[in-house]
Parts: structure tokens; C-alpha cells; sequence
């Protein structure tokens, strides 16, 4: 089984509602929030330096860990203490199947074909000093 790691640095976008305008033409369209939109594009960019030669056709195990930025109230030693251990974890919206849409977004067409290759699928939250998302592929 081959393996794909790497992190994206900088804090984690949850994929945000669609957003609908007008065309000048009178009809609705439909579009990704900018926050969004920039997040999948900077995980096209740091994916890239990680894709395969070929784009990967088959069955997918997906781990993606999302490190949130600690509150400040949190960032005392006994907190600390306890974020490091892994006792301490964000409960706070947004949800972590909104992260990873974004991140899977981000990877069609760079690591693999489309996202419904992904058969196994796990996410994490944490708090850190450091916010990134971690991405592990196994293919």
C-alpha cells in the first residue's frame, strides 16, 4: 500500500454555504464563499508538490488531522498540559466533515480522479499553537 503525507500549514477553513447572486442576465448562480475557494486553492498548491505521476484511480484510505488555533483562554500550563495529551479537544463548531470538504475539494485532480474514491475516512480535531491539517492518503 503506498502512503501520501503532508501538512498545510496555516489555519484550517471549514467549507462554508454556498453563497447565491445574479448574473446580469437575472439568473441565480451559485458560488464558494471566498474563504473557501482561496483554502481549496492553497490545498491544490501544497498537494501538487505532493501528487503522484498519475492520478490515483482506485480506492482511497483518507486521515486528515485538523489542528485549530488554541483560544487564548486555553493557553495556560494546565491546559496545555491537557491539549498536549490529547484530553482537551475542540467541541466547538465548525464540524469536522466541513473541513474536510474543503480538503477533498482541494484534491480532485491533483492526487486523485474524484473524491468518491475515498472508501475510508477518518477525521480529528485538536487544538495547537501551530493551526495546519495534516493529510495521510493510502492507496
Amino acid at each position: 500500500m503506498k502512503k501520501i503525507l503532508f501538512e498545510i500549514p496555516g489555519e484550517p477553513v471549514a467549507q462554508g454555504r454556498p453563497r447565491a447572486g445574479k448574473t446580469w442576465a437575472g439568473k441565480t448562480v451559485l458560488y464558494d464563499p471566498t474563504k473557501s475557494r482561496d483554502f481549496k486553492q492553497f490545498v491544490r498548491l501544497v498537494a501538487a508538490q505532493h501528487a503522484p505521476k498519475e492520478l490515483i484511480t482506485g480506492p482511497i484510505r483518507l486521515f486528515v488531522d485538523v489542528y485549530r488555533p488554541t483560544p487564548k483562554r486555553l493557553q495556560t500550563k494546565p491546559k496545555q498540559a491537557l491539549i498536549e495529551s490529547g484530553e482537551l479537544r475542540p467541541t466547538v463548531k465548525p464540524d469536522v466533515d466541513n473541513y474536510v470538504k474543503g480538503v477533498k475539494d482541494g484534491l480532485n485532480k491533483v492526487i486523485w480522479e474524484d473524491d468518491s474514491q475515498v472508501v475510508d475516512l477518518t477525521v480529528r480535531k485538536f487544538y495547537s499553537l501551530s493551526p495546519k491539517v495534516v493529510v495521510c492518503i493510502k492507496y
